[in-house]
C-alpha cells in the first residue's frame, strides 16, 4: 500500500513529509471528504492562512510560512496534477511539521478539505481565479484617510486580506491617534515607524488597537507589525504637514 501512495505522490512533497506513516494517513484524505468547495477554501485561505503563505492565484504574500507556488512548482512542470496534491495538503493543514509557526488542526474536516483542495487547483498554475472563485474574496477599494480632530481611522481589510482600507493619510503636526478596526479573524495591530516606534495592540473580530504619538511634519509609515504582514504589504504612508 505504501508503495502504491508513493508511487501516486509527487517524490519531492514525500520527502518533506514523515514517511511512510503519513502516506498511510494521506492514503485517507481524499476520500474523507470528497465533495469539495473551492469558493469557501478560497474565502478561509485568505482569511486563515494568507497571512502566512504566498499563493498567487489568492493574491496572498505572507512569508511566514512555505511559498505554496514555490513548493508545487516543479511537481506540476514534472507532469504531477491537483489530485496528486490534495491529500498531502490536506495532512499539512491538520498536522503541520515540529517548529512550525502554524497550530495544528488549524482547520478540520471539511473546512480542511475545502482550503486544500483550493491550494492543491491553484498553486503553481499561472493566470488568475476566474468565475465563482474571481468573486470569492471581495476587493475593497482603498482610500486616503484624513485626520479629524487630532484622529485617523485607519481599518483592517475585513475580508481578512493583508492590507489597511487607506495606503496613505495626512495629519496636522502634533499628537495623531490612529485607529484601526479589525472585523477579520486574522490578527492585526496598527503601529507608526519613522520619528517615533508606536505599536498598538494586536486584536481580532471587531476588536480597534489604537495608537498615538506626536509627530512633527515629515514622512512616516503606518503599518501592521504582526510578523509578515508588513512584508506582505500591509502598510501605507503618513503625510504630517
Amino acid at each position: 500500500m505504501v508503495r502504491t501512495l508513493a508511487r501516486r505522490i509527487p517524490r519531492r512533497l514525500v520527502a518533506l513529509a514523515a514517511g511512510a506513516l503519513v502516506l498511510v494517513v494521506l492514503g485517507g484524505c481524499t476520500l474523507k471528504h470528497p465533495t469539495a468547495n473551492l469558493v469557501r477554501g478560497k474565502q478561509l485561505f485568505v482569511s486563515k492562512c494568507g497571512s502566512c503563505h504566498t499563493l498567487s492565484h489568492a493574491g496572498a504574500t505572507g512569508a511566514v510560512g512555505p511559498n505554496l507556488d514555490a513548493a508545487f512548482r516543479q511537481d506540476r512542470a514534472d507532469g504531477y496534477h491537483s489530485n496528486d496534491f490534495r491529500g498531502l495538503v490536506d495532512y499539512w493543514i491538520q498536522f503541520p511539521s515540529n517548529g512550525n509557526v502554524m497550530p495544528a488542526m488549524l482547520l478540520k474536516g471539511q473546512a480542511a478539505e475545502n482550503v486544500a483542495s483550493y491550494v492543491a487547483a491553484v498553486a503553481a498554475k499561472p493566470g488568475q481565479d476566474t468565475g465563482a472563485l474571481a468573486l470569492a474574496v471581495a476587493n475593497v477599494n482603498q482610500k486616503p484617510a484624513v485626520e479629524q480632530n487630532g484622529a485617523l481611522e485607519i481599518d483592517a481589510d475585513p475580508t481578512g486580506q493583508l492590507k489597511f482600507l487607506a495606503s496613505s493619510a495626512t495629519a496636522k503636526p502634533g499628537s495623531v491617534t490612529l485607529k484601526m478596526k479589525n472585523m477579520s479573524s486574522v490578527p492585526h495591530d496598527i503601529a507608526i515607524k519613522g520619528a517615533v516606534n508606536q505599536v498598538g495592540p494586536v486584536v481580532t473580530g471587531g476588536g480597534v488597537s489604537t495608537v498615538t504619538a506626536t509627530l512633527k511634519p515629515g514622512t512616516y509609515e503606518f503599518y501592521c507589525s504582526v510578523d509578515g504582514h508588513e512584508a506582505a504589504g500591509m502598510k501605507g504612508t503618513l503625510t504630517v504637514k
